[in-house]
């Protein structure tokens, strides 16, 4: 009977938890030709699927702050963040035990201006600029495939 609480309460937890937050950055370059902006996507280090740098909260600073913090250390770039973001996603983060949990990720635009030659997590993801079309066929999350289109838009 004890196993059955167990499981009862941990689906309870599982479907009745809020969405938790995260910020992220939509690091990009803008062609020398015009056109759409290239944009940076990276591999997650767990699964190896194509991501844009993303992260939790960090105190009292602004989401903006955070993500300019995640893209430089996940990805050596450096740059200005928007302070606006130029939209949100949600998708579910696989836990190490198993569970998902539902996050909602603010995003913010930012032009890199310069690279890093020593950061966090450097060679522990893979790191490739794409066409804003590329990027829409390699990353998984349906909400973020709309906001990268949305931006190249935008942008073009």
């Amino acid at each position: 009977m004890k196993i059955l609480s167990e499981i009862s309460d941990t689906l309870y937890l599982m479907f009745r938890r809020p969405k938790r937050a995260q910020y992220a950055a939509l690091c990009y370059r803008v062609r020398e030709n015009g056109g759409s902006p290239d944009i940076l996507l990276l591999t997650s280090r767990d699964t190896g699927r194509w991501v844009i740098p993303k992260g939790w909260p960090m105190g009292a600073r602004p989401g903006y702050e955070v993500a300019a913090q995640e893209a430089l250390e996940e990805a050596g770039v450096i740059g200005e963040a928007e302070r606006q973001p130029v939209g949100c996603f949600g998708y579910d983060k696989a836990m190490a035990e198993g569970m998902k949990m539902p996050c909602e990720v603010q995003v913010h635009a930012l032009k890199v201006t310069e690279y890093a030659e020593e950061y966090k997590e450097k060679g522990k993801r893979r790191i490739e600029w794409v066409s804003a079309g590329e990027a829409e066929m390699r990353v998984q999350e349906p909400g973020l495939k709309k906001l990268i289109h949305d931006f190249a838009q935008r942008r073009s």
